[in-house]
């Protein structure tokens, strides 16, 4: 069954309607769908609908069927990620957005090696969301994660005590197993942090602990920064996908 996210005041009464065109030219020209078929669609804020399509001409019309209100995650994560070289970042945030992060930052440090002007920001940012549209599809996720503009790694850190439980996966510094920390801890708002090749400088390592953050390992290879991010992803939300 086909699913879609669509943009507040979608919804009218009884109906969901798609008047977005290159939506509706996916939905028509390309997937073909026709009335009586079924079809889910979330709303972006936590709502998904059950469908049956009415019609598909210069507009899709569904009339919905069902209405559930999705529960709010066991946790939320939010993962600080430094630019990797390439376009990397992009895999990142398909990733991050398949496995339920709530906020994705993208982390300027010392040792990040891409430097992005406005414009350029600008541009990937346009594209990052469109990534996590896709993958929010894919998925058949109920909402999109917030993307932040470009944030230093001082900034962020500064900013940092809205979070129960702060992470740092890095090599330098004893770092204790990351299901360890989890385990002594219960928290509902979780912020990792993910350095860049090189790792971090002994200085923002230095900042982040004393703000609070918990130094963690993810095993003994040394992960690539992409496949980090994943994998920190990946064990915290499984770790509380039943608690």
């Amino acid at each position: 069954m086909q699913s879609f996210l669509v943009r507040p005041g979608a919804k009218s009464g009884t109906k969901i309607i798609i008047d977005d065109q290159k939506q509706l030219h996916h939905i028509r020209d390309v997937l073909r769908l026709k009335a009586g078929e079924e079809a889910v669609i979330f709303d972006g804020e936590g709502r998904e609908y059950l469908c049956v399509i009415e019609s598909v001409d210069d507009k899709a019309v569904f009339n919905i069927r069902n209405e559930t209100r999705l529960l709010n995650a066991n946790v939320n994560l939010t993962v600080a990620c430094a630019i990797p070289k390439k376009a990397k970042f992009d895999d990142i945030v398909d990733k991050l957005t398949q496995l339920g992060a709530e906020r994705i930052i993208p982390l300027k440090t010392k040792r990040v090696i891409v430097k992005l002007d406005k414009a350029k920001e600008k541009a990937r940012m346009a594209r990052w969301k469109k990534i996590a549209l896709s993958a929010v599809e894919q998925s058949h996720r109920a909402s999109l994660p917030v993307i932040d503009g470009l944030t230093g790694i001082k900034e962020l850190i500064a900013s940092s005590g809205e979070f129960d439980l702060k992470l740092i996966p890095a090599l330098i510094g004893d770092g204790r197993p990351l299901a360890a920390i989890l385990e002594e801890n219960k928290p509902r708002k979780i912020l990792v942090l993910i350095g860049p090749e090189g790792d971090f400088t002994p200085e923002e390592l230095k900042l982040a602990l004393d703000a609070g953050f918990y130094p963690v390992t993810l095993g003994k290879q040394v992960l690539r920064v992409d496949t980090a991010a994943v994998a920190a992803a990946s064990f915290i939300k499984l770790f509380y996908e039943d608690r």
